[in-house]
């Protein structure tokens, strides 16, 4: 193993379901009426037989769009805002509101310091995430953590698309056999695995540290 690529959102941060519910309390939006619109699109947009069914029917999965940048953030929220309610009943303010739901967002230093201690040991290290708008990210940590970045909206590319993978590992110089891929949504890591990396899929800090500490223990 030579190198390692990490998913943002729920591997360096706390996970993405602490995010989104802290946003719903702050933003006061119907729990109910979020998980009525979401669920289904990210049910979709992960689960290759329910995109081929809507694909086979033209229809295009707005998850698809944002993280591809295919569709703006603006018109993302838009969509999303008019299809919640506030707990007392009333429309959702659509501008910005991405911009709060990643704002509520917080890094896990554990982590931090895990991808920052193999670089230090000369392990290449890059970050890969699908992006729910470019601006929610602390890009001022980056150059201290990744040796290389590829955000979604930005390559028009998205995980699980085997493409990213393989364009992540050629930004590193390293083959896929030689990459680690570390992701909190099993079907972004299998799909990783499919492409010749070794998956570790993330459900805490200790645990992701213990795997890693073995792959790389014959450095």
């Amino acid at each position: 193993m030579r190198a390692v690529i990490t998913d943002w959102g729920g591997v360096l941060t706390q996970p993405i379901g602490d995010t989104v519910r802290d946003w719903i309390v702050a933003d006061q939006i119907d729990w109910d009426s979020y998980l009525a619109v979401v669920g289904p699109w990210l049910t979709e947009a992960y689960d290759p037989v329910h995109a081929a069914a809507a694909a086979g029917h033209g229809i295009v999965n707005p998850v698809h769009s944002l993280e591809r940048g295919e569709c703006t953030v603006a018109e993302f929220e838009r969509l999303l805002a008019g299809r919640l309610v506030t707990t007392a009943g009333g429309p959702v303010r659509a501008d910005g509101l991405l911009t709060r739901m990643l704002s509520a967002s917080r890094p896990v230093p554990a982590m931090y310091q895990l991808i920052r201690g193999l670089r230090a040991a000369g392990v290449r290290t890059a970050l890969l995430s699908n992006s729910w708008g470019n601006d929610g990210y602390p890009r001022q940590d980056f150059p201290e953590l990744f040796d290389a970045v590829v955000i979604s909206g930005e390559v028009g590319m998205r995980k699980p698309e085997p493409r990213i993978f393989l364009h992540t590992a050629e930004l590193l110089s390293i083959d896929p056999a030689d990459c680690v891929f570390i992701d909190d949504l099993e079907r972004n890591v299998e799909a990783a695995v499919r492409c010749g990396m070794t998956g570790v899929h993330h459900t805490d800090p200790a645990g992701t540290a213990t795997r890693l500490t073995q792959l790389f223990a014959t450095r």
